[in-house]
């Protein structure tokens, strides 16, 4: 099983991009998938989950009304929506996904891991 995000770049304050992460070697339509990030000097912190089979989303406080996250069952692929993007948002973007259906906010719950995108907001 590989996830692959991919999407990250260099954009300025207020501005948006989107995050990708396909997943391969495995079926995951009714697995819950996150996206966690890592700022540089301090610990991965969660972002935003969706569960599997609901379409149940939960988010970090911090990006709450700003970001989205959502999936494409046929494609195996779960998007993170980013816009009105802050330079606190600056951050090495992982996603993750688990073999259970529930979305968690905890590393811990995800067994699968992908290489991080680096996305980094000017002001």
């Amino acid at each position: 099983v590989q996830l692959q995000a991919f999407g990250g770049g260099l954009v300025q304050a207020g501005g948006f991009l989107r995050l990708s992460c396909a997943a391969s070697g495995g079926r995951f339509s009714r697995n819950a998938m996150g996206w966690f990030r890592q700022a540089l000097g301090k610990e991965r912190e969660f972002v935003a989950a969706i569960s599997g089979s609901y379409p149940n989303t939960i988010y970090a406080d911090s990006v709450k009304g700003r970001f989205t996250i959502s999936r494409d069952a046929a494609k195996n692929t779960a998007y993170l929506q980013m816009n009105s993007l802050k330079p606190e948002d600056t951050a090495v973007y992982y996603c993750a996904a688990r073999t259970g259906d529930y979305a968690y906010r905890t590393m811990s719950k995800y067994e699968y891991w992908g290489h991080g995108t680096k996305v980094t907001v000017s002001s």
